[in-house]
């Protein structure tokens, strides 16, 4: 539940219209960027935490990867922070996520952990396994906007 009932509650929608990338190359730059650098994963009570090694650049490409993720999905929270010889990529939920979409919201923050395992499968291979737990992606004509919303069919 929105903590302040006079803000409307952020949606869980991803809109790419004003990227300069494609949800297909933005999964394969994640993809590059495990394979280059990832170093490990947690889970958190709050969200999910990417660590990588801090090479050169490796910081700078982190926080642009995150900025651009907050512009098309702002449901979510990024900090990313150099600790120790590594990037860290906190990801949570905004606190404005609509109770009735936090479960939903969870499950797409799921998909943030489980991505070095599944980049390769792509957009396709992501609304899949959203379909799997009950979750649809509804896409504009152009792909660059994804809706999410439920099934009504969980796993």
């Amino acid at each position: 539940m929105p903590s302040d009932p006079t803000v409307a509650p952020t949606p869980i929608v991803c809109d790419l219209t004003n990227a300069r990338d494609t949800a297909e190359e933005r999964m394969a730059e994640y993809a590059r960027l495990f394979a280059q650098s990832l170093v490990g994963r947690e889970r958190a009570e709050q969200g999910v935490r990417l660590r990588f090694r801090a090479d050169d650049g490796v910081e700078a490409w982190v926080r642009d990867l995150a900025a651009r993720e907050k512009a098309c999905c702002p449901f979510y929270d990024f900090a990313v922070n150099a600790i120790g010889g590594e990037v860290w990529w906190d990801i949570a939920l905004v606190d404005r996520v609509a109770a009735d979409d936090n479960d939903m919201a969870r499950m797409m923050l799921d998909e943030f952990y489980d991505a070095p395992d599944n980049v390769a499968g792509g957009v396709a291979g992501m609304k899949e396994r959203f379909a799997e737990g009950g979750i649809a992606v509804i896409a504009n004509e152009s792909g660059t906007v994804m809706q999410f919303g439920r099934t009504g069919v969980t796993t």
